[in-house]
């Protein structure tokens, strides 16, 4: 049974602060406390003033504090948000009594018993964002200036002042802007539970409205964007006659679907991209997402930053992070006089009023046809054979690579001899660095796969819309532009070095190499190996790299549990010992044997062979945490295991395949 923190919640929020700056304090905290593989329960004389909408983008980022999951208990407003959206009344009433018959109900002055207790009083949160690359990274908005001048990276702690600019001329207007350090360059208001909360985004459309008003802009070089997280969103702000306003600022509505948050930003104008490449100038973008992680939104765009939909907006009239917002102008009206923030910052009634206009009968109309999708989708002409027919010839859909060679019985697990070093990696590598979902780059392995089977660039899609073919995703595999292999230091990008040869090599072709050779791989990390998104690829792909195991100083559990399912080994060093006080260079060579004794939470015996031939011998935690984990891991995986307890059950193989 999972330890369960209480987060105590007290108070309600200042006028003028939002959700989102709730749930940025909220993963903060979480986070300094330690929250990895634990669920968090939120309670407290504040929940009443909480409504579900908020509750649920505090939820939503469960895996960004690094927990299991994060909830709340069944109340009054819970039972309000189920009418709103279109429950019936029986179903409602069941879910209160059962709720209170089992004790799940919130009642005020509760004080459960948890592992470990939380308090908030939400009296005291600020208006905030979070970045340049992690959720919990938040910074109070009157120090985002300051932050951002101080280029403080989180990996080597080094502070280095800010100050390089680039000049481009726009193609079709002819006329020339100067960019800085800290200009924003992507504004969006992207998808997820975040941006389906009507507070905000309320909040969103009245700020825009009261900007076009005062005759403020987006700067030109800012792409703007609305990803909403739901169709309600788009009639709710349309009702609320808001919609024009955000159209006229640039943020026109793009889609439903996980957009900006997930690389899906499209790119920047050729202009823009060119200077990008041709300078190491760090822009940023700027969006109302959970994940912000580095190379991620962008691959040209070195910071990105958390913010509510409102603030998103305001950085877009701004232009640049360095522009304090609690004490700077945002522009200048047209007579010439400056607008700040708190001019056009709606107020509470105002909010309040526009969110009264979200009605359940909205919900009804979207919702009561959600399965049947738009014209498009419904005219696409499906087979009616009961198995999928392949295209020899296409680049989205592949064959399944994971059962090639599958016996119908398990062999014990082979022991790890002579494994080599892929990457040696630092702290909070996330699945983002491990399997990229953005763009492909032109010069990566998967782009050159693309190309060699007739894909134009302009065609090349993203990662995460290619997930169905393995040969891109193996090729995509620790080729984030960010990424960093203490292998080969001063590099950003999927590169190691190939010991054999002493060749530096993409990651890929390097596995590629000791795949040739039968030479199992290694990959070393710090803390907080796999954070963020709970990816599949960041565990498939390795495995069809040849990684057989990943030692690393502390993992989150999502991916760690993804690693064990596809075969691949989690050991965690004792206390005290890293790759830096091994002093690992990833020339040495690693033995993992006795693997049929693994027991959850066992000690393991790490032999390590350096260069001269000496050999260590040293004691690694098991992160193989529970028997089902094993049994998956002894099956070489959780595919083949379930394959195998369906044969078990009598099906045959043919009625399997068919």
């Amino acid at each position: 049974i999972p330890d369960v923190v209480g987060f105590k919640l007290t108070g309600k929020l200042r006028p003028g602060i939002t959700a989102t700056d709730l749930v940025l304090t909220i993963t903060q905290i979480l986070r300094n406390h330690g929250v990895v593989g634990k669920f968090v329960e939120f309670y407290g004389d504040g929940l009443p003033e909480l409504p579900l909408a908020d509750r649920a983008t505090i939820a939503n980022m469960a895996p960004e504090y690094g927990a299991t999951c994060g909830f709340f208990p069944i109340d009054e407003v819970t039972l309000r948000y189920l009418m709103l959206t279109g429950r019936d009344i029986a179903q409602v009433a069941l879910v209160e009594a059962y709720s209170k018959m089992q004790g799940l109900w919130h009642t005020i002055g509760d004080e459960p018993i948890f592992t470990s207790s939380l308090e908030l009083d939400m009296q005291n949160v600020e208006s905030s964002i979070a970045g340049p690359k992690r959720p919990q990274d938040r910074i109070s908005l009157s120090d985002v200036p300051t932050q951002f001048n101080l280029n403080n990276d989180l990996e080597t702690n080094h502070t280095q002042q800010l100050h390089k600019t680039v000049t481009y001329t726009n193609s079709k207007t002819g006329l020339s802007y100067e960019l800085e350090d800290g200009t924003v360059v992507i504004s969006a208001i992207t998808s997820c539970t975040n941006t389906s909360n009507p507070s905000v985004l309320m909040a969103a459309g009245l700020l825009a409205k009261k900007a076009v008003e005062r005759g403020l802009k987006r700067q030109p070089w800012v792409k703007a964007s609305l990803a909403p997280g739901s169709k309600v969103v788009s009639n709710y702000l349309a009702m609320a006659q808001l919609t024009p306003y955000l159209d006229k600022l640039g943020f026109n509505l793009v889609g439903y679907g996980c957009t900006t948050c997930i690389g899906n930003s499209g790119p920047l104008t050729d202009e823009i991209e060119a200077v990008l490449r041709e300078s190491d100038i760090t822009l940023s973008a700027v969006l109302s997402g959970n994940r912000n992680f580095e190379g991620r939104i962008h691959p040209l765009v070195k910071t990105n930053w958390l913010a509510s939909p409102p603030l998103v907006i305001a950085y877009a009239l701004a232009g640049n992070m360095k522009v304090d917002l609690q004490t700077d102008p945002l522009g200048k009206d047209d007579q010439g006089n400056d607008v700040f923030l708190k001019d056009i910052w709606p107020l509470p009634e105002e909010i309040a009023t526009a969110v009264q206009k979200v009605t359940s009968d909205m919900f009804h109309k979207e919702y009561a046809k959600v399965f049947y999708g738009t014209q498009e989708w419904q005219q696409i002409k499906v087979s009616a054979a009961a198995t999928y027919k392949w295209k020899e010839d296409s680049t989205y859909i592949r064959p399944s690579p994971f059962f090639k060679d599958m016996k119908r019985e398990y062999k014990p697990v082979e022991e790890i001899k002579g494994a080599r070093v892929l990457a040696i990696l630092g702290d909070s590598v996330t699945t983002d660095h491990i399997s990229p979902a953005g763009s492909i780059n032109v010069d990566s392995p998967a782009g050159k796969y693309l190309h060699a089977h007739g894909v134009e660039y302009a065609n090349f899609n993203s990662y995460g819309s290619r997930r169905g073919n393995h040969e891109v995703m193996v090729r995509g595999t620790f080729a984030n532009v960010r990424i960093r292999n203490e292998m080969v230091p001063g590099i950003e990008g999927g590169y190691t070095r190939h010991i054999p040869s002493g060749k530096q090599l993409t990651i890929y072709d390097a596995s590629v190499k000791y795949k040739e050779d039968g030479t199992p791989l290694a990959v070393i990390a710090g803390k907080e190996y796999g954070s963020g998104s709970s990816r599949d690829w960041a565990a498939k792909g390795p495995r069809l790299q040849g990684v057989r195991v990943v030692i690393a100083e502390s993992f989150e559990r999502i991916h760690r549990s993804n690693l064990i399912g596809m075969g691949i080994l989690p050991l965690e060093f004792a206390p005290y010992v890293t790759r830096k006080t091994l002093q690992l260079t990833g020339e040495e060579l690693f033995d993992i044997v006795d693997l049929s004794k693994l027991r959850p939470y066992c000690v393991v015996n790490v032999t390590i062979t350096r260069t001269n031939g000496f050999q260590e011998v040293i004691k690694t935690r098991c992160r193989i945490d529970t028997s089902n984990e094993l049994t998956y891991y002894r099956n070489d995986g959780i595919l083949h295991y379930v394959i195998r307890n369906m044969l078990s059950t009598g099906k045959s193989e043919k009625q399997l395949i068919s």
